[in-house]
């Protein structure tokens, strides 16, 4: 089955909003078997919006649209669908009592223009909307289907979970597809791909590479008839990569390093004090995240410059010349976030912008170093980068460092 996702609204072309809708159905779509083609956006103008579902109404077997249902005169998914199957639009007086209750329920009157929330064509019918004044419509007409749900993504999850799944499960013609995603840290895009080059080349399952902000993803995605049969593919396929660069990897699907070393930490014992130079506290903040072993985080440091090194305990004897960060300036740090929080485990990282000898080129430096019960190891990276990506970079190396020691030890 093929399908398409429609997002409408003139604040996402504007920017004024994140579409967070699209990604959830896509995901959600592919677990149905569902082949999504296209994802689009359209603004609230009508005859762009007959336009973009003439297209979809052409090339797909189905077509979910979030948003453009409210009561007001630029919510116009309605009178497009209408327009498009060429059938007239009917008040329907049991979703106007439904609608009436609704705002009853909330001490108030129902203003009249909400009853255009409340219409149908006849190749439509009304999916629920408990929470919401806009229920959703469910269409079907010469073999396809159109499903369309409120924009705020609340009400259109549970519209989609609760109304709409249960038909698109009889209809999306049995085909499951199912992905996985496997996390890395401390290789590069082109590097895993290179690695995995046997894997990428497969049909089914397929196997690609993507640099995200916590690291290289590795998306597996197979197609079968069945759940089980699928699942038996990917991990096949998830054996082989762990085979490969199974060092890199620190978790899957919506795993994050932070829980990764949660749970380093809960199944080691081992207790974690931090101190940061350069990050504004994100190594600290991102750190408690972790959905486990957040007890064993004892704390963080956050210094600023040599004077304040000094007074946690890092020699100012050990801060270069001008207070210029180095390798040696993160081992103390290290050393000294784990006697000033009384830990078993001390991580530091400094991160910094600098200039090449002739002051011509800047770039981001970043030093990272773990005291591990007095054994103390450290890395350093050079970034071309701005300094806000440079801190993230940091705290993802800080927080490699430590995954990589931790399982070592």
């Amino acid at each position: 089955m093929k399908g398409e996702i429609l997002s409408v609204g003139t604040e996402l072309l504007l920017g004024h909003l994140v579409d967070t809708n699209a990604p959830y159905l896509a995901e959600s779509l592919s677990e149905l078997g569902v082949d999504v083609y296209f994802i689009s956006q359209v603004g609230d103008n009508l005859d762009r919006l007959v336009l973009a579902l003439q297209r979809g109404w052409e090339r797909s077997d189905l077509i979910v649209i979030t948003g453009g249902l409210g009561p007001t005169g630029d919510d116009l998914t309605r009178e497009a669908i209408s327009a498009l199957l060429g059938q007239e639009m009917v008040v329907q007086p049991g979703l106007v009592e439904d609608l009436r209750a609704f705002f009853t329920r909330r001490n108030r009157s129902m203003p009249e223009r909400n009853v255009k929330q409340a219409t149908l064509i006849p190749s439509a019918r009304a999916l629920a909307n408990p929470i919401g004044t806009a229920p959703g419509w469910w269409v079907e007409k010469d073999g396809r289907v159109i499903v369309a749900m409120p924009g705020v993504p609340v009400e259109m999850k549970r519209m989609w979970e609760q109304e709409a799944l249960p038909g698109l499960g009889k209809v999306a013609g049995g085909w499951v597809i199912l992905s996985r995603t496997v996390k890395t840290l401390g290789i590069g895009e082109s590097q895993a791909e290179h690695e995995l080059r046997e894997l990428t080349a497969s049909p089914n399952p397929t196997v690609a590479t993507y640099a995200k902000r916590d690291g290289v993803h590795v998306r597996i995605t197979a197609k079968a008839q069945s759940a089980e049969a699928a699942q038996e593919m990917v991990t096949g396929v998830e054996g082989k990569v762990r085979g490969i660069i199974g060092d890199h990897i620190y978790g899957v699907d919506r795993e994050s390093v932070a829980d990764a070393i949660g749970e380093l930490l809960s199944r080691s014992g081992l207790t974690l004090g931090t101190m940061e130079v350069g990050t504004g506290g994100q190594l600290s903040s991102t750190l408690t995240t972790a959905s486990t072993g957040g007890d064993l985080f004892s704390g963080g440091l956050l210094a600023h410059g040599a004077a304040t090194l000094s007074r946690f305990g890092v020699d100012q004897a050990r801060v270069a010349e001008k207070g210029t960060l180095s390798d040696n300036v993160a081992r103390a740090m290290a050393t000294a976030a784990r006697a000033s929080l009384l830990t078993e485990i001390g991580l530091a990282v400094a991160c910094g912008m600098e200039q090449d000898g002739a002051g011509e080129q800047t770039f981001g430096v970043v030093y990272a170093a773990v005291d591990l019960q007095g054994d103390v190891s450290s890395v350093a990276n050079r970034y071309s980068t701005t300094y806000a990506d440079l801190r993230r970079r940091a705290v993802l190396d800080a927080m490699d460092l430590l995954r990589r020691r931790v399982m070592a030890n």
